[in-house]
């Protein structure tokens, strides 16, 4: 009797070669097409950087195509380098910094909302206010070094407050198309960043 295809021929010393063949490897996965892994996380070390490079320049206009990646990961490291600072001062304000990012974010989703015709996403308000936080962020590793409860330290306050304030509504207003209305957008842009500056002096 001729065993069929599906039989076990083999015995317990000598097995049978064919139960041990690999696969046909037409259905596996390529991995050697596949993308990077920060890719599939959504980390685009390119937009971070012109991210970056557009907070410390709010003169340079935005580019429309990289606001539309709404990346957490910059936003992320410049709220505990943030944070960090502080600590450096005696301050342990993470909860604070936290607390009134969330609120910030909440009262701009709100607004931004009311003011364009397009809408925002709560993804892209997180982004701007976290990546615009670098100015701040600066300040308060210089009050390390330097008091700012003079008459020095209210100027450079001031001034840091101005630039997050700019930066942010330059990427707001290049994000949402909402052409001549930058002025409307970094007022409420102004007072977020002020309660910054405040724990930061204070």
């Amino acid at each position: 009797m001729n065993p069929s295809p599906n039989m076990y021929t083999g015995s317990i010393m000598t097995p049978d070669s064919n139960a041990f063949t690999s696969p046909s490897t037409t259905g596996e996965d390529d991995y050697e097409n596949e993308p990077p892994l920060l890719e599939e996380l959504g980390i685009n070390f390119d937009h971070i950087r012109q991210k970056t490079m557009a907070v410390l320049n709010p003169f340079k206009s935005a580019d429309h195509d990289i606001m539309q990646d709404t990346d957490l990961a910059g936003p992320l490291v410049f709220c505990l380098a943030f944070g960090g600072s502080l600590m450096l001062c005696g301050k342990l304000h993470f909860g604070y910094i936290y607390g009134i990012g969330v609120l910030g974010c909440i009262a701009m989703y709100g607004l931004l909302n009311l003011m364009s015709i397009t809408g925002v996403s709560a993804g892209c308000i997180i982004s701007v206010l976290g990546y615009c936080l670098l100015p701040m962020v600066i300040l308060s590793f210089s009050a390390v070094l330097l008091s700012l409860k003079g008459i020095a330290g209210i100027v450079l306050t001031s001034t840091t407050v101005l630039w997050c304030s700019a930066s942010s509504s330059k990427l707001f207003v290049s994000a949402l198309s909402m052409e001549n209305q930058q002025l409307l957008v970094a007022y409420p842009c102004a007072l977020v960043y002020g309660v910054f500056a405040l724990l930061t002096v204070f």
